[in-house]
């Protein structure tokens, strides 16, 4: 397994140094999906030059870009879209994390029928993007408290299903897994279509080892699930530096 790092390309000696594979980037930080090529390129030649690889990326569309409601506007997450997947070849990330609970919240009143359908028409939009580019989009189901919408591993697993595109797949977050209070059968039924996972402690979102926390059943799913790609820490940081290489260990620990 891949351990990576939530972060941008600045952290980067730090994280080679404690031992991580790659860096996860911030979608709308580091590919600038709504500003021009001349914004872009300074942040590309960071990435190239920071001397670690940047394989993934999260925070996919900013919550003013709407994927649920009447204010849907397709040609626009049309062109978003294809904005970003170009940027993130060249980039060279190979996986794009979908969560943008904002973005894909149904608004109050909304018939979530018609919701689902839009998300489902996003989806494939997206899949046939992505794979022209080398990348796969991970669903990631957020807790109840960050959206209302694709909360649990079997809604985000239906969503992939249904969607029914090879560069659409799913991610499991440790934190939100563990929010929702979901059985590790569930995170086993969805190993065939895990493309990427997050983790950090349950209480406070820290980094491994910061506080107590039993990862076990977790990494047990996991192992049942066949799952063997990239895991990265997305959490708070008190000094990170510090932190960075004591977190690693931690992750090691519970491998074995």
């Amino acid at each position: 397994m891949l351990f990576g790092i939530c972060g941008g390309p600045e952290i980067a000696p730090a994280a080679l140094a404690a031992g991580y594979d790659y860096l996860e980037l911030n979608t709308q930080a580091h590919l600038q999906g709504e500003a021009d090529e001349a914004t872009f390129q300074p942040i590309l030649e960071q990435i190239k030059n920071c001397g670690m690889p940047c394989q993934a990326s999260n925070v996919f569309v900013p919550a003013h870009i709407k994927i649920t409601g009447p204010q849907v506007d397709f040609s626009r997450l049309t062109r978003y879209v294809s904005i970003v997947l170009d940027r993130a070849e060249r980039a060279g990330i190979r996986a794009i994390v979908f969560g943008s609970g904002a973005a894909r919240r149904i608004p109050d009143g909304f018939e979530r029928t018609r919701a689902y359908e839009q998300l489902v028409a996003f989806g494939r939009m997206v899949g046939s993007v992505s794979v022209k580019h080398g990348v796969t989009i991970a669903v990631e189901p957020l807790n109840r408290g960050e959206t209302n919408v694709l909360n649990s591993v079997l809604e985000g697993l239906q969503y992939v299903q249904d969607v029914n595109h090879p560069a659409f797949r799913l991610l499991v977050d440790a934190y939100h897994w563990a929010k929702e209070n979901e059985p590790t059968a569930d995170l086993v039924t969805a190993g065939p279509w895990l493309a990427h996972a997050h983790i950090a402690t349950y209480a406070n979102r820290l980094p491994p080892g910061a506080e107590g926390c039993d990862f076990g059943p977790f990494f047990t799913a996991l192992k049942q699930a066949g799952y063997d790609q990239r895991l990265s820490v997305e959490s708070g940081w008190d000094d990170f530096r510090t932190q960075a290489a004591p977190a690693r260990q931690e992750l090691m620990r519970w491998m074995i």
